[in-house]
Parts: structure tokens; C-alpha cells; sequence
């Protein structure tokens, strides 16, 4: 290359320009900018957070679970009660813990399932879920509260290598042949005009990544033993110690397996893990790469896991999934804000009886009117601001739901005898559904909104067994409770609304 020295800073800046302009042109690359959106928006949300968090986490089942199972860990052991919901388990995990984990499993799942074009890049991408899968189990061995942001830092560590091999595999073609085959780092100054790791650096910053994670990406050697480590250092020595192994764990032959005790070994006092306890963790991240990736040599072939539910479920595994959230809601009775009730009633009601839809409905006294504000299903979100209507009765299925307190079921919303009862609003953004439910909420004998799910004819015929109304007018009582107490507290302090 001639352009070295004084002229590299320009390289470099002319270098991630055109970088910029092939992910307009090509997309964001596979996984990451999708994911890092959804989850931070939900992390950052004004309104609603938890439930924001919520909804991010239940739009993928195996995501789901994996919260579950974390929230359930002995890690929160000290929490008591069994989690059985996602809107309980933010509210034991945190808003920020939960979404470092779910943006963590949905780089996962999204970069594993993806084949770039270009090998190398897919090469590199399978290497990073690698990296995570070594931090995560680390992490775990050295009971940090930092695990999740730890594999997300993990994962990001070789961003730089990524977005150079998938958007400028003529550039990494270049750095092969002047650096040499496993060098590639050494000539990214000359060819790019900055190192891989700025690289990666700049993406982070162009991404709106939050400051801890980027700090958290940085390349951090062992510090020696005795010397003061903080979080932040904990968690940068744990990435580059993970994406070490990674790349020396890739090819799975001895000289790689060596390479990766001497890794471990050297980082060992600085994570508080044992040379022992170092070596079970590789181990088990070997088995779950093994299981997990598709193109490295140490993975073995494996059927593609199902990444959705099947959309009907066995009336008993529904009924359990119902009396595990009115558990939840039970559990956080005495404390649960109205909102967190509302949240985790919504979700178990939607997934217990397999709704396509559900939407909760608040009443706006100020305003005389109900408005959504909480939903679940695909499409219905962007029909929330359609979804008002006045407090004023009218002869129609909501209001006569409200009037009589009681679980009202439509098996048949197209009847055209059934018509005459059904509200324009409804007709306007929720026509689709076959048959729905509405779970009235009357608070001190006065509505204070309600509940809404249907089903549209993707699925079979629907009737509930009177164990499921029992269920659903349990958990509607719970939500009950909370308003009333809310009212309680609020007359109390002289703050009643009108």
C-alpha cells in the first residue's frame, strides 16, 4: 500500500464511509442491528417499559424460555416463588439484565441461522456465537451478576472482523494476502487505515450501543494477580479471553485445545475462576456448540430446532399455563402496581388459550372513552391508536361485558345475526378474528376497562371447559384487586383521580 503513515487517519474515515454505505445498500448485517434495536427500544421505552421488555421477549418461544429458565436459575433463588411469566420475570431480572440476555439469545439465534454469502463471514459470525457460549458458561462458573452483558460483549468482541468479512470481503482478501493466513489483524492499519478493533468500535457507536456494552468490547490482556478489577475490566478481560478460545477452539485439534488452556490459565485470577472449574466451563460450551452451530469443525449435524409453538397446544398444558400466571399474580399481589398486573394477565390469558390476538383496554374517565394500551399478536400493535371508543353505553358486546361483570365467549364473531352487536371500531381493526373473549374489569362497581383475545381461522373451533372461566375470572380478580388498591392508596393521600 502507499498510503501510510499521515494519510491513514483519511484511509480510515474513507474506509468506514463506504462501510456505511454498503450496509444501506446490502442491509444491516444478519442479527445484529434487528436485534439490538428491538431489545434496546424496549429497554429504553418511556411507557410501559416492562411491558415493552415483555412483548420483545415473547415474540420468540425459544427466547422465552430461556428467560424463564434464567429467572428460575438459583442465581435469583433468593426471589422464592416460581416464575411462571415473562412479565414477572422482568420484574425479577430487571429491565436492563433481561435485555442484555434476550439481545445475547437473539444474536444467537439469528446469526446461526443465517448464511452470508460470503464463508469467511459466516465463518466469523459462528466464531462470535462461540465466543458467547464460552462467556456465558464462564460467567457462570464465577456466579457474576454481569453474565449477560458479559456474552453480549463476547459475542460484539470481533465485530470489526465481521463487518470487514461480510460487507469488504475484497478488502479481507487483501489483508490475507499481506498479513498472511491468521493475520489478517496486523494488516488492517496498512489496508484500512484502522485496526479491526476500531473498527468494531466505530459499528458500536454507529449502532447507538449504550457505553457500558461498548466499553465492555474493548481488547483487555490479564492483569496481574492482586491488582484491582473493576466491573467494567471483568467483563472486557472476559470477552477477549472468550473470543481467544473461540478462534482457538474453532479447528478442534490439539494444537487449539493447548492453545486454550494457556488462555484460560493466563486469565484465571483475574475472572476469580480456578484452572479446573476454566476447563468444565470450555467443555460445556464445546457441547452446546456442538449442538448449536452448523459450519465449525466441532459441530455435529442436528436437525434445525423449531423456532415457533405449534399454534394449538393440548387443553391441559393450557390450563397449567393459566394457573401458572394467576400463581405469578398471586405472588406480587400485595406490591404490583395495577400496570404489572394488567401485564402479566394479558400474557397469560394470550398464551394459555393461544389467542392470535389480545389487547388490554384502559378507561380514560377524563376523556370518557377506552383506549388500548397493551397488546400481543402480530399486526395488532399498529391498530392501538385505532382502538378507542366512548364511555357512553351502547347496545353492543363490550359494553354488555362491562354492564354484567361477567367473562363474556363469541364463538361465532361473524354470525351475521351477531352483527347488529358488534362496534365499528372493532369491525375496523379486529375483523379478522373468528371467535374472542372479553374479561370485563369493574373496580369499586365501576369499570375501569377490560380484557380482550380472540382467535382468527388459522385455528380450530374453540370452546372453553368451565375450568378455563373459573381460570380467567380468578386472574380478572386479581387485576381487580390492584386497581381497588390503587384507588385505596391514592384516596388515603388525598391524590384521588376523578
Amino acid at each position: 500500500m502507499s498510503q501510510t503513515g499521515a494519510s491513514s487517519k483519511a484511509d480510515g474515515s474513507k474506509t468506514l464511509a463506504l462501510l456505511w454505505d454498503r450496509t444501506r445498500m446490502q442491509g444491516d448485517m444478519p442479527g445484529f442491528a434487528k436485534a439490538i434495536t428491538a431489545i434496546l427500544s424496549a429497554m429504553r421505552g418511556e411507557d410501559d417499559v416492562e411491558f415493552n421488555m415483555t412483548r420483545t421477549v415473547l415474540s420468540d418461544p425459544v427466547l422465552t424460555q430461556k428467560v424463564l429458565r434464567l429467572a428460575n436459575s438459583g442465581m435469583y433463588s433468593s426471589f422464592g416463588q416460581h416464575v411462571n411469566t415473562v412479565s414477572k420475570a422482568v420484574l425479577v431480572l430487571g429491565t436492563d439484565a433481561i435485555g442484555h440476555l434476550a439481545l445475547g439469545l437473539k444474536m444467537v439465534e439469528e446469526m446461526t441461522s443465517t448464511s452470508p454469502n460470503h464463508g469467511v463471514a459466516h465463518v466469523e459470525m459462528e466464531k462470535a456465537v462461540l465466543a458467547g457460549m464460552v462467556a456465558q458458561q464462564v460467567a457462570e462458573s464465577a456466579s457474576s451478576i454481569h453474565a449477560e452483558e458479559a456474552v453480549v460483549c463476547s459475542m460484539l468482541h470481533t465485530l470489526g472482523r465481521m463487518m470487514i468479512t461480510f460487507y469488504m470481503p475484497e478488502r479481507w482478501e487483501l489483508m490475507r494476502q499481506q498479513g498472511g493466513e491468521g493475520r489478517e489483524d496486523d494488516a488492517a492499519p496498512d489496508v484500512l487505515g484502522l485496526t479491526l478493533e476500531e473498527v468494531g468500535s466505530a459499528a458500536a457507536a454507529h449502532w447507538g450501543l449504550p457505553k457500558n456494552l461498548q466499553n465492555g468490547m474493548r481488547k483487555l490482556g490479564p492483569m496481574e494477580e492482586g491488582q484491582e478489577v473493576s466491573a467494567s475490566d471483568w467483563i472486557a478481560g472476559l470477552s477477549t479471553m472468550a473470543a481467544q478460545c473461540a478462534e482457538s477452539l474453532w479447528n478442534d485439534d490439539a494444537a487449539g485445545a493447548e492453545e486454550v488452556r494457556r488462555i484460560t490459565a493466563s486469565y484465571s485470577a483475574m475472572l476469580g475462576v480456578d484452572p479446573e472449574q476454566m476447563d468444565a466451563a470450555i467443555e460445556k460450551a464445546k457441547a452446546v456448540a456442538a449442538a448449536d452451530l452448523t459450519i465449525a469443525p466441532l459441530s455435529k449435524p442436528a436437525e434445525r430446532r423449531a423456532k415457533a409453538l405449534a399454534k394449538t397446544r393440548q387443553r391441559a398444558e393450557g390450563i397449567k399455563i393459566l394457573q401458572s400466571g394467576l400463581n405469578d399474580m398471586r405472588d406480587i399481589a400485595a406490591t404490583a402496581m395495577p400496570g404489572q398486573m394488567v401485564s402479566i394477565a394479558l400474557e397469560t390469558i394470550y398464551q394459555g388459550l393461544e389467542f392470535s390476538r389480545a389487547v388490554a383496554f384502559v378507561r380514560n374517565r377524563r376523556e370518557s372513552c377506552y383506549t388500548a394500551r397493551m397488546s400481543f399478536g402480530d399486526g395488532v400493535r399498529e391498530r392501538l391508536a385505532e382502538m378507542t371508543f366512548s364511555d357512553a353505553y351502547e347496545p353492543n358486546v363490550f359494553h354488555a361485558a362491562l354492564n354484567s361483570d361477567r367473562v363474556i365467549f363469541i364463538e361465532n364473531a361473524r354470525d351475521p345475526k351477531f352483527a347488529a352487536k358488534l362496534p365499528g371500531w372493532w369491525r375496523d381493526t379486529l375483523s379478522e378474528a373468528r371467535s374472542f373473549v372479553v374479561l370485563p374489569l369493574l373496580a369499586n362497581a365501576q369499570p375501569a376497562g377490560f380484557l380482550y383475545g380472540d382467535w382468527d381461522e388459522s385455528f380450530p373451533p374453540i370452546q372453553l371447559s368451565q375450568t378455563e372461566f373459573t381460570l380467567l375470572n380468578d386472574i380478572r380478580a386479581m387485576v381487580v384487586k390492584a386497581i381497588e388498591r390503587r384507588h385505596q392508596l391514592e384516596t388515603v393521600g388525598g391524590n384521588k383521580v376523578a
